[in-house]
Order: structure tokens, then sequence, then C-alpha cells
């Protein structure tokens, strides 16, 4: 497929996961696109995703609401600037849909999805306006969060 550009991490404004995961890409796709299945996966338990709303389409919404185990809820709104079916999808909190600013931002997530015997190569990226931000997500445990994350997609998905 023609891509526009590509996409490479900054190692000092950027965080990276890559795995190969023994599911096939359209179930990972499938977990990444459905509000229903987004619920079950999203952020590590004890946590949850208390709401979820996906217009895929550029400039179309993706918002979670997450609850911590305490209860307080924390939702993240944002809007997708890509949307490459069963391989690429790009999106941003620092914009809402329609594309218009939003007041605060954090990141922008880039998630790649490849084929691969036996699964899927699994890349998702957050990308960070500058180093403190970086070093922020990284200190609020990108790596595991993201990590234990995505186990608990595998495990969703290994249930369809």
């Amino acid at each position: 497929m023609n891509r526009a550009f590509t996409l490479e991490p900054d190692p000092n404004l950027d965080l990276v996961l890559e795995r190969v995961v023994d599911v096939p890409r359209e179930l990972v796709w499938a977990a990444w696109t459905t509000p229903e299945h987004i619920c079950q996966w999203f952020c590590p338990r004890p946590w949850s995703v208390t709401e979820c709303e996906i217009d895929l389409r550029p400039g179309g919404v993706f918002s979670t609401t997450m609850r911590s185990p305490e209860g307080e809820l924390f939702p993240n709104a944002g809007c997708y600037l890509e949307v490459i079916p069963g391989e690429r999808l790009i999106w941003t909190d620092m914009l809402l849909p329609g594309f218009r600013p939003a007041e605060q931002g954090f990141m922008t997530g880039i998630l790649t999805l490849e084929s691969v015997d036996g699964g899927t190569k699994y890349t998702a990226m957050a990308f960070h306006r500058d180093e403190e931000t970086r070093k922020q997500h990284e200190e609020m445990g990108f790596h595991a969060g993201w990590s234990t994350a995505l186990d608990q997609l595998v495990e969703l998905v290994k249930s369809f």
C-alpha cells in the first residue's frame, strides 16, 4: 500500500512496544476497532474502561473513559488521523473529532499490524511533544501497562 510518510520514533520523545502475538491480525484489528472489545482489554486490570466511542475514519472520534480501582473516572477524547484497515491506526488526543484543537493533549498513538508466521507483529508507539511528557508517560508505566493490555487483548481475541 502506498503511504505518504513513514513513522520513525525518536528515542528522546517516543515510546515503543513491539511484540509478535499468536493471534491473527484481523482479530487484533477487531479488538482495536470495536467499542465493546476496547472496554474489555484497553487498560490493565483492575482498571477498566466504562465507555468507548469510535468513528473509524480520519477526523472521527476515538474516546474512552477509564475507571481507576478507587472509582475515579478519566475521560480521554481524541480523533483518528489515519485509518488503514487491518494495518495501521493513528490517533491523537491533541485534536478532537473533526480535527478541532484540544485544550490539552498528551500523545499521538500509532498502531501497526503485520501478519507473520504464527500470528501478528504488533507495534504500538506513543509520540510525545517533548522529553518531559515522554518521561512522564514512561514513569506512569507505559511498557508494563501497554504490555499487560496487549496480553488482555490476546486473551480476549482467543475467546472469539
